[in-house]
């Protein structure tokens, strides 16, 4: 742990200890709305996906409660059909935004506003899924949430009344069940990823390619470490052409579709790019109807697995324990690379580094190939 993050944990243990004369009671104060509920997840595509297993089974068990959920303007999409929440509310969290902070007081200045709105609704129940969240047990703290459960991380348990063990190596899903009181009571084959698909995307789908099925390769990731090189998906963009006559598809955001289209340029296929054309719910809707699709540690190939389509995930510093796919094996395969330091778990390699990064450039297109034949043939 760094100095600044020393003195941070030191600031959040001391503001909670002088708060409390203030705060005192809140865990016990009885509340006008005890079954209304706040589910504060921070995070982007894949880590929300990870979480609607546990808002399936928070619904089970709360079926009259008022669930709301909190997540940035970037996970709206993400949640917004969910048949298990009431309301989807956003919120820029600081550190998630993926810009740059307008002043060092700006997260702070968020809080008390934040705090302020919550503490109207009156909420009993505040879960903080994410495992190092303290921005976010702080705000429910500040709101005034009477019952707050998070994880027992030394940033994090000072603001709730019920933290619980966060166990490395242990996949996201199952923690996040855990935290809602689902431990042992099953894994993806009750508990599912779920992404509902409207039926306006499906007829844009059906428009889109009529009777065809094809097969996408989604080749983008949130960080450059987790991409494969362009020539191995142009070389499997081809095998995979020629074995089924299937139509190629690339996928990816408008900041990825050079990516794209230097795929799409270095094969004989000529799959088409519809990379930043679709919104997230007619991806989904492409994706459901697609026969595979692949690529690496991603959202998006997260967002196949919640529609049901069979799936190839190539995975470099990531650990496949915590973040692999969360669905049938025979279904969904991992490649993962064979150098001797993965998972690291280390994102932040700079863009220029990345083409000479061993990490995933270790992974075959003969191995990619031969999975997904596996896959398709099954």
């Amino acid at each position: 742990m760094g100095s600044r993050q020393r003195l941070r944990l030191g600031l959040l243990h001391l503001f909670a200890r002088l708060s409390r004369g203030w705060q005192g009671g809140l865990a016990q104060r009885p509340t006008a709305a005890p079954d209304a509920i706040l589910v504060i997840r921070p995070d982007h595509l894949g880590d929300l996906l990870f979480t609607t297993p546990a808002l399936s089974h928070l619904r089970q068990r709360h079926p009259e409660a008022r669930i709301t959920a909190l997540v940035g303007p970037w996970g709206e999409p993400v949640l917004a059909n969910h048949p298990d929440l009431d309301a989807v509310w956003t919120l820029p969290f600081p550190g998630f935004t993926r810009r740059p902070k307008p002043s060092p007081w700006q997260p702070y200045r968020l809080l008390i506003q934040a705090a302020r709105r919550l503490r109207r609704h009156r909420f009993g129940m505040a879960l903080v899924l994410r495992f190092d969240h303290w921005w976010g047990a702080l705000l429910a703290y500040l709101a005034g949430i009477p019952h707050r459960i998070g994880y027992a991380v030394p940033e994090v348990a000072p603001f709730l009344t019920q933290a619980l063990p966060y166990r490395p190596g242990r996949h996201e899903v199952l923690q996040n069940l855990t935290l809602v009181g689902a431990e042992g009571e099953g894994g993806w084959e009750r508990w599912p990823l779920r992404f509902p698909v409207r039926a306006e995307d499906g007829a844009w789908a059906e428009a889109r390619f009529g009777g065809e099925r094809p097969i996408a390769i989604h080749p983008g990731a949130g960080a450059p470490v987790k991409r494969w090189r362009v020539e191995g998906w142009a070389q499997v963009a081809d095998g995979l052409a020629r074995l089924t006559g299937a139509p190629m598809v690339l996928t990816g955001t408008a900041g990825e579709r050079s990516l794209c289209e230097a795929v799409a340029a270095q094969t004989r296929s000529r799959p088409v790019v519809l990379a930043g054309e679709t919104t997230l719910g007619q991806l989904a809707a492409l994706f459901a109807r697609c026969r595979l699709v692949l690529g690496p540690d991603s959202g998006p190939l997260h967002l196949a697995v919640a529609v049901g389509t069979p799936t190839l995930h190539l995975y470099g510093p990531v650990d496949v324990a915590t973040f692999g796919p969360w669905g049938p094996p025979d279904r969904h395969r991992v490649l993962v690379s064979a150098w001797p330091c993965v998972p690291c778990n280390r994102l932040d390699y700079p863009p220029e580094r990345v083409d000479h990064h061993p990490c995933l450039r270790e992974i075959r297109p003969e191995a990619v190939l031969a999975a997904a034949r596996d896959l398709l043939q099954g």
